[in-house]
């Protein structure tokens, strides 16, 4: 029973190795590549960062490492920094694109808000005046059954319907 607890345990401490296994280097674009297989021949001996089964570099990344052993490697790494233009150029329309779209929701939000505040502005001034003329009026209670509106709940309403009108018809 003691040998299967040590033959489980020895299994799960190799896995990290098989894992490590993992082949690192900079394509022509300037881009890292991560693959379990070895990188193509036309990738050059300096850009390659790690090899399958051995630890990735300590302290710093390989190009730094190999800045500071040849001073001509400044070079290769700036010729490979700029992007291509057409890669740019879809991710800037992608982006106008969405930002237009963005104004174009924002605007329609604004609108609807716009026009709910103008329906509650015209409900509020006809309910006032309502309240303003004097009539009688009536509410369905919670039994359903309908009660006129006393003096103190007529003040309350028109006062609510006064601030409506306040907010809402600027």
């Amino acid at each position: 029973m003691k040998f299967a607890h040590w033959l489980v345990l020895g299994c799960v401490c190799l896995l990290p190795l098989s894992a490590s296994a993992q082949w690192q280097w900079i394509d022509k674009s300037g881009k890292k590549v991560f693959s379990d297989q070895p990188p193509p021949t036309d990738v050059p001996e300096k850009n390659i960062l790690r090899r399958a089964g051995s630890p990735p570099p300590r302290g710093g990344s390989a190009p730094a490492a190999a800045e500071a052993d040849a001073p001509d490697a400044a070079a290769p790494k700036a010729a490979a920094a700029p992007k291509p233009a057409g890669v740019d150029k879809e991710l800037e329309e992608k982006t106008k694109k969405a930002q237009a779209e963005e104004k174009a929701k924002q605007a329609a939000e604004a609108e609807k808000n716009a026009k709910a505040k103008a329906d509650n502005c015209d409900r509020a001034r006809q309910g006032k005046a309502t309240f303003d003329s004097g009539i009688r009026v009536a509410k369905i209670n919670a039994k359903g059954e309908r009660e006129i509106m006393d003096d103190a709940a007529r003040a309350a309403e028109q006062k609510r319907l006064q601030s409506i009108i306040e907010s809402d018809c600027k």
